[in-house]
């Protein structure tokens, strides 16, 4: 029986100030790319406000870093609930009087036959997809244009640009993310706010080691998605984590209703 695959060590994030006292929000924080952010902007010095739908394991990820002498609070939140946004916005300005930084990481793959495809699936994708980061959006932006500057960062994906077969319904909503995206940079933008997305393509997360040891041989089936890529291996949390340091950060003041994508070049060959 061939060994079955675990995610690779995590590397610890370089320390430094680049977010030094700035308020983030952040969703989907239990793990994963959430996880991976969570742990880039502790140790750039900000102050976190870290949500997800699983209470316990933001809560865990929350009190490790507060171990380590980082300021994180955790707060259960469904996305698709825009009260639950809201309250997290009221919480962040109780705390610290302000908000400086949003990130949406809260997400789901949905992959469906469209004929096939349920109603709720349907509305899943779309409520947590795309609602959930208009809803992080509409409970951070007035008190961003009462401060003059913000910056929002939405996990988009390379499904956002690029259409795979089997995916459905999940490039739909992606690219109403970057529609998302684009159009409250655009509307924003002489407030002082920045809004961009960054597209991951294949990342090595829990969720992707899960996929490939369901296979007979999952050894073989990390290798082939590997071989898919440029550099012959896949992307890291924390290399997104670390682009939403950038895009958070004062370096980047005039990128807006951008889109960075961290595939390794493979969406340039997608055509192959």
């Amino acid at each position: 029986m061939t060994e079955s695959l675990s995610l690779p060590p995590v590397p610890e994030p370089p320390k430094g100030e680049r977010l030094k006292d700035k308020v983030v929000l952040l969703t989907g924080a239990a793990q994963g790319i959430g996880e991976a952010i969570v742990a880039t902007f502790a140790s750039q010095q900000a102050k976190l406000i870290i949500s997800d739908i699983q209470a316990e394991k933001v809560e865990k990820v929350a009190a490790h870093w507060r171990e380590q002498g980082a300021d994180v609070v955790a707060i259960k939140t469904d996305v698709s609930h825009q009260q639950d946004l809201h309250a997290m916005a009221r919480l962040a300005i109780d705390l610290h009087g302000r908000i400086d930084v949003l990130v949406n990481c809260a997400g789901v793959n949905v992959f469906r036959d469209p004929l096939e495809m349920s109603e709720e699936d349907w509305r899943r994708c779309f409520a947590i997809d795309l609602d959930g980061a208009w809803y992080g959006c509409k409970a951070v932006l007035p008190q961003m244009i009462e401060q003059g500057i913000g910056s929002i960062i939405n996990i988009a994906s390379t499904h956002s640009s690029h259409i795979i077969p089997g995916c459905f319904p999940y490039p739909v909503a992606k690219h109403g993310l970057l529609g998302l995206t684009r159009a409250l940079g655009i509307e924003y933008a002489a407030k002082g706010i920045r809004v961009n997305a960054i597209a991951p393509g294949y990342i090595e997360t829990q969720l992707n080691v899960d996929y490939w040891n369901g296979f007979a041989d999952p050894h073989a089936e990390r290798q082939r998605a590997l071989d898919l890529h440029p550099p012959r291996r896949i992307g890291q949390p924390m290399e997104v984590a670390m682009t939403a340091v950038f895009l958070a950060s004062d370096e980047a003041p005039f990128i807006n209703a951008s889109c960075i994508t961290i595939d390794g070049g493979r969406s340039v060959m997608y055509h192959d």
